[in-house]
């Protein structure tokens, strides 16, 4: 990566530790400045950083000494934060997803494309070894060519752990645009972009009782959809169904099932960057595990920034646009009960090989 590259981290909520065990120490990272709403939290983070110091977020954008602004923040002020590190001349790499409205994230590009900087975005855990593994055993071949698949998330809610689950039940949250980030990314990544959805979706709560933390028996107002089902064309011909839930129990159901016309694969939680794949060929009795073959090996969140930082940009801006465009498309097509066909598309990033996580 050469010189030290310069991180300036916005939001420090629940996610953002995950980030600083990856980060904070990382040989070609430096968390420059973090900021957020409450000031002590901030004060408090950068105490546990040498070098670092806490700034309002203004002065973080104002900071030369700033490469990229990582983006934490909850989903409603994504768009306001990449815009103001993009007019600050940074690259940013965010949260998923990249804006709470498909119109602000094309903002985001547009803005980015301007100014001549990059942008990221998680999901970064289909750089791992688990759907890493499964692209390359797609792409080699192993199962023929691709039919369609799977994907399946289903949960009870997250105001069941989550302390302050308000945002999950507003204007861009819900199951689709908090867990579908996982599952559509992995889809286009297994088996390319999509052209057109269709779909349903319900409610089955107007308000949800915060189980745990300081608020516990507090409710939450529900403005979202909380249970989504959806078919994905894929420009190659494949065909995906997707559902997404807060109204579950629970499920069994596979994270992710590729089928081909040779062989179908189970792919693991696309929320983790590793698991097992296993693959069924035509004729076998039962299900083989695959061996790891491509990813970052013993990734965990911050593995998409290092790979931003280092050029190769695989979690793209590019991508999370597509990835909104068929989650946004997926709840309109479900509202007026239509098939809708996408204004995006994007190309699929090179195969991660197999990398020790330390060398990216």
């Amino acid at each position: 990566m050469g010189s030290t590259h310069a991180i300036g981290i916005v939001g420090l909520g629940v996610i953002s530790r995950a980030y600083l065990d990856t980060l904070a120490g990382h040989p070609g990272i430096r968390i420059a400045a973090v900021a957020d709403l409450d000031a002590s939290r901030a004060e408090a983070t950068a105490a546990e950083i040498e070098g670092c110091r806490a700034l309002t977020t203004a002065e973080l954008m104002a900071d030369s000494d700033i490469d990229t602004v990582l983006n934490l923040t909850i989903p409603a002020a994504h768009a306001e934060v990449a815009l103001a590190a993009i007019s600050a001349g940074k690259a940013v790499f965010g949260e998923k997803p990249l804006a709470a409205s498909f119109a602000e994230a094309q903002t985001v590009m547009d803005a980015a494309e301007q100014a001549g900087v990059p942008v990221g975005c998680a999901p970064d855990t289909v750089l791992g070894t688990g759907v890493q593994t499964a692209r390359a055993a797609v792409d080699g071949g192993m199962i023929g060519s691709p039919v369609g698949a799977t994907a399946s998330w289903v949960s009870p809610g997250h105001e069941h752990w989550h302390p302050a689950p308000d945002f999950y039940y507003q204007a861009g949250g819900g199951p689709l645009l908090d867990m579908g980030p996982y599952y559509v990314t992995s889809l286009v990544q297994l088996l390319g972009p999509v052209v057109a959805v269709s779909g349903a979706a319900s409610r089955a709560h107007r308000t949800r009782v915060i189980a745990t933390g300081p608020r516990a028996g507090e409710s939450v107002r529900v403005e979202v959809d909380t249970h989504i089902a959806g078919v994905l064309e894929h420009a190659g011909g494949a065909i995906s169904t997707i559902t997404m839930s807060f109204d579950g129990v629970a499920t069994s159901a596979r994270p992710i099932e590729v089928y081909g016309t040779e062989g179908a694969l189970t792919v693991p939680d696309p929320n983790m960057h590793a698991g097992e794949v296993r693959v069924r060929m035509r004729g076998a009795d039962d299900w083989s595990p695959v061996p790891v073959s491509a990813g970052y090996e013993h990734a965990a969140r911050g593995i998409g920034l290092l790979d931003f930082v280092a050029g190769d940009r695989r979690a793209s801006g590019d991508m999370a646009l597509h990835v909104l465009d068929v989650m946004e498309s997926l709840h309109r097509a479900a509202a007026d009960h239509a098939r809708v066909v996408l204004a995006t598309t994007v190309e699929r990033p090179p195969v991660v090989p197999l990398t020790a996580s330390a060398s990216a």
